[in-house]
Order: structure tokens, then C-alpha cells, then sequence
């Protein structure tokens, strides 16, 4: 089996809507696809709508949290979107990420940068606006030559002149917030040095004790040393560990199928989701 456990849609930050994003995964040989778009669930419905013949698909999320003022992600997977603590908590992010690329594009503006918040909505699509989407809007405007460019103190990267920090959910509460609607969590890309998520073995260790189920040790952004070190740390933890493209479609070169989970911490994922199931 090829399993890919991260993926992006239009309904947050990817460029492909979530029925091309399922037809693109069975194309690249998938046999499961994880959908977890940044803070909503509103791509679940038209992935599955569209599900190929032979794919797999499991409905999931990337929560965006807070550890030590620092910007963390955390996966959600076949969890119940009603559960009440969980949906109350998705709707206080929703509405701090409007506010937030709200007041990126003001600030922008003052810069001096033709920046239009008409034309980040539309390019946001859904109800999950995002700094990307700012970023987009920066160079479609000729703010910047290229998206990574928006991304630095210069303009709206961590601490920079027009950057505004996302909503403070803690981690360990999101954790329990999946476990209690009947999901599992596993922890994103820790060691994407490159864009600022470098998390020791402390917080993993953290996180376990509340209930986290695994850590994404396979991801483009981890080097060799990384991945290896993750996977020891999570046996040491009894964790599993899941391989991912992140894929976000044009935007990070269309890489669905380019990392992957194995068959068996596929099986312990589903094991910790308990009752809930992928769509078939």
C-alpha cells in the first residue's frame, strides 16, 4: 500500500480543490490520502463526493497551535468535526485567522504594498484565509517576485513588519480535544528547520503524555539525520511514525506519493482513531 497522511486542498491553503486533490493521489498510485487542510474540515465532503475507484480517503486537519510562543502544527485524524469542545475551538481559530490576514493586508497597505483584501479572499476560496494567501496577493500585486520572498522580516514572516501571530491554541489541549472527539493526533513536521519548526525531544515527550498518537518523521522538509532521530524517539515513546508530502499542489510542485507511510503505523493510526473509519 502507498499511504500519504498530509495533504493540502483550496479549501485552506493548496492550489487544487479537494475533488481534483483525490483524483491527483489515485493518478500518482496512492492507495490512501490523508486531506488535512489548515484549521477546517470544509473539504472533507466534495474529496469524498469525488473518490476514486481503489482510493482511500482520511478525512483529517492541521491545527495550528502555540508551544513556547512558537508557531507549531499538529495533524488530526478521523475525528467526530461536531464533538463540541473541538468544533467550538475550530470556529474561535477560523475567525482569528480572518482577523489575522485581515490586519496583515492593513499593515501592508501602510507599507506602501497595493495589496488588496478582496483579492486575498478570492484567492482564499474557503473559510480558512492564510498567510500564504496574503503572500499570493504580494505577488500577483509585484510586492515580491516569489511567495518565499513574502515570508521574512521584511514583510509578513514570524516578527516581521506586517506580521500578525496566529490564534495561541496549546498543544496539549488540541490533543485532547482530538482524542476526545474520537480521533488520533500526530505531530507535524518537527524538524522542518528551514521554516522555523525545530521541536527537541521535550515537547514530543510532552505531547505523549496527553495523548498524542504519532510523529510525521518522513516529510520533504526533514533531513536524513532528522528522520532517523525522530523514529528512535518515538519507539522510545511507543509512538508511530507517518511519512508525508505536505503536498499544497502548484504551490509545492504537485508531490502527493513523494514521502510515505508504512502499512503497519497506517493500521496503529486506525487502532488509536478507534471506531472511526476512512472513506472508501
Amino acid at each position: 500500500m502507498r499511504i500519504d497522511l498530509h495533504s493540502h486542498s483550496t479549501a485552506s491553503d493548496g492550489t487544487r480543490p479537494p475533488a481534483e486533490v483525490v483524483r491527483r493521489a489515485r493518478d500518482a498510485g496512492l492507495d490512501v490520502l490523508a486531506l488535512t487542510d489548515h484549521d477546517t474540515v470544509a473539504g472533507w465532503a466534495a474529496a469524498r463526493d469525488a473518490l476514486p475507484d481503489g482510493l482511500a480517503l482520511v478525512p483529517g486537519i492541521e491545527l495550528s497551535c502555540r508551544h513556547d510562543g512558537r508557531s507549531l502544527h499538529l495533524l488530526g485524524y478521523l475525528f467526530d468535526p461536531d464533538a463540541p469542545g473541538l468544533a467550538a475551538e475550530l470556529a474561535r481559530i477560523r475567525e482569528h485567522r480572518l482577523g489575522r490576514a485581515r490586519g496583515m493586508v492593513d499593515r501592508l497597505r501602510e507599507l506602501g504594498a497595493d495589496v488588496s483584501w478582496e483579492r486575498v479572499r478570492e484567492l482564499a476560496g474557503g473559510e480558512s484565509v492564510g498567510r500564504p494567501h496574503v503572500a499570493r496577493a504580494m505577488v500577483e500585486a509585484g510586492v515580491v517576485a516569489a511567495v518565499d520572498e513574502a515570508f521574512t522580516p521584511e514583510w509578513i514572516g514570524s516578527g516581521g513588519r506586517a506580521h500578525i501571530g496566529p490564534y495561541p491554541l496549546d498543544p496539549v489541549r488540541a490533543v485532547r480535544l482530538i482524542r476526545e472527539a474520537g480521533g488520533a493526533a500526530v505531530l507535524a513536521h518537527p524538524r522542518a528547520r528551514r521554516r522555523g519548526y525545530l521541536f527537541g525531544d521535550e515537547v514530543i515527550e510532552e505531547l505523549a503524555a496527553a495523548g498524542l498518537a504519532g510523529v510525521e518523521a518522513d516529510h520533504p522538509d526533514h533531513a536524513p539525520e532528522d528522520r532517523a532521530r525522530l523514529r528512535a524517539v518515538a519507539a522510545a515513546l511507543g509512538l508511530l511514525t507517518t511519512g508525508s508530502s505536505d503536498d499544497h499542489g502548484a504551490m509545492t510542485g504537485d508531490r502527493l506519493g513523494s514521502e510515505t507511510t508504512a502499512r503497519a503505523d497506517y493500521e496503529a493510526l486506525l487502532d488509536a482513531a478507534g471506531a472511526r473509519a476512512a472513506f472508501s
